[in-house]
């Protein structure tokens, strides 16, 4: 199978991890006065696969003499592959910082869960692009797909519920 292949068959199935992410998050039953610390809560299993970056960078560093003292890792090395993949991870968890705490506001009577969902979701997401860029790097897709339609699917939800209760007022 082409590059290209693999590539679109790991976006498909992101967009279907997608739609179970919202799907299942909107049956979670959370109460609505756990709004806050559920919002906050969303954003803990992706700061620990961030922190699981961060630590694997720091190790490399540490066991790579050149990368030691700050020199840029082999381009297509193990180093290099982990600073794009927490590259576009950092690049993600901010749009989601950006997007999920207000529609979680706006989803609210959909339930919390949605963003609970969110962010177990991403969290996994992102160990499937991680170890999909060290196998093959078209198999990153599907890992890139499921951490970003989610967000760009509640975004869209959160944007129709915004509208429709605007037109109601």
């Amino acid at each position: 199978m082409s590059k290209r292949g693999k590539i679109v068959i790991g976006m498909l199935a992101g967009a279907l991890w997608a739609g179970g992410v919202l799907l299942i998050g909107a049956e979670l039953d959370l109460p609505v006065f756990t709004l806050v610390p559920t919002v906050l809560g969303a954003f803990l299993a992706p700061g620990l696969i961030m922190l699981l970056m961060v630590a694997r960078l720091a190790q490399r560093r540490f066991f790579e003499a050149g990368a030691m003292d700050g020199a840029r890792f082999a381009p297509g090395s193990g180093g290099e592959i982990d600073q794009r993949v927490l590259r576009n991870t950092s690049e993600q968890l901010v749009l989601a910082l950006c997007i999920w705490p207000a529609a979680a506001v706006l989803l609210q009577g959909d339930g919390p869960g949605v963003i609970v969902a969110l962010g177990l979701g991403f969290a996994l997401a992102r160990l499937a692009f991680w170890a999909g860029y060290h196998l093959s790097p078209p198999l990153r897709a599907f890992g890139f797909a499921a951490s970003f339609y989610p967000t760009v699917a509640v975004s869209g939800w959160a944007l129709l519920r915004l509208l429709a209760s605007l037109s109601v007022a």
